[in-house]
């Protein structure tokens, strides 16, 4: 049974998921953050939809609060700086929940946590805007989370899933997370850097034919790198999460385009970056993915370079 959790990372999705926690769990729900950031929460609270909420802040596990489970929603190229946190919230019995983009963070944690317990996690369809005022949200989306092989699943898997479940989040077992988890990473290489360079929010994706290629040419250099690693996707995977994109909010922005518009650094190298990484090794052209990996790093590039 879980009693309680702890998240690292409150950003759109942290902030959403936080929210829920907070409200079903009080003080046994913390919020795991140091130096300015802990001063920041402690003081300013979060926002969501307008409303503060003050979740209890913790920078370390104790004898008073060692939580069951910690969620990580901080961003890809985040994670290994989250680790001192990281290590300083564990318990020997705690459970690690990442919802991180890309397809590395559940075994870059599992290498550096080795002792501990390590989930496949990733939140699917949240619909969460942040600026400085805070975040807005108009869906929730889900978690997709598990072992690898969730076909029978373990009691320590359906205990996360009934304690999210009860906060009223939408928490989901996968029979087989690593394809789950490749599926959404081949969806991302898509949606997210074509958004993020065109502009696109979710009903432009599929309304403007160019746009729509880039799309689709991108995730099919995706589906190439990873069938050639072996991974179970296919062809049928791809059009699924095209038709998909008919199901979205036309109104909203991805993760990637409300980091470029913020300047803020951004998840290209999980995105693309992978992408070329396996098409160098498997001997596959990746062109589209190639362009769209230099020109968003170009403008992070071009945002730290003033010109006097």
């Amino acid at each position: 049974m879980i009693q309680t959790a702890a998240m690292i990372g409150m950003g759109a999705i942290g902030t959403v998921y936080g929210h829920r926690l907070f409200q079903q769990y009080g003080s046994r729900f913390r919020v795991a953050a140091g130096g300015d950031r802990e001063e920041r929460i402690r003081g300013n609270g979060l926002q969501l939809n307008g409303e503060t909420f003050y979740p209890a802040v913790i920078h370390a596990a104790s004898a008073e609060f060692a939580p069951d489970l910690l969620i990580l929603c901080v961003k890809n190229h985040q994670l290994v700086q989250a680790f001192p946190l990281i290590r300083a919230c564990l318990a020997p019995h705690t459970i690690i929940l990442p919802l991180l983009n890309g397809v590395t963070a559940r075994d870059v944690l599992q290498k550096g946590f080795p002792g501990q317990t390590v989930f496949y996690g990733l939140s699917m369809g949240i619909d969460a805007v942040r600026s400085a005022a805070g975040v807005v949200n108009r869906t929730d989306g889900m978690i997709q989370f598990g072992y690898r092989d969730n076909r029978i699943p373990a009691p320590e898997v359906t205990a996360v899933r009934d304690y999210l479940a009860a906060a009223g989040i939408d928490a989901r077992i996968m029979p087989d997370m690593v394809h789950a988890t490749w599926k959404k990473w081949m969806l991302n290489v898509g949606l997210n850097q074509v958004s993020a360079l065109t502009g696109a929010q979710y009903g432009h994706i599929s309304a403007i034919p160019e746009i729509h290629t880039l799309f689709v040419d991108a995730m099919e250099e995706a589906l190439a790198v990873a069938q050639a690693k072996g991974i179970p996707l296919s062809h049928r995977d791809l059009e699924e999460l095209d038709h998909m994109m008919e199901t979205f909010p036309k109104i909203g922005k991805t993760s990637l385009l409300q980091d470029v518009e913020a300047g803020r650094d951004t998840e290209a190298g999980c995105f693309a970056g992978t992408v070329l990484d396996l098409g160098q090794e498997y001997g596959i052209p990746t062109p589209v993915n190639r362009v769209f990996f230099n020109l968003i790093k170009a403008r992070e590039g071009i945002r730290r370079t003033p010109l006097e």
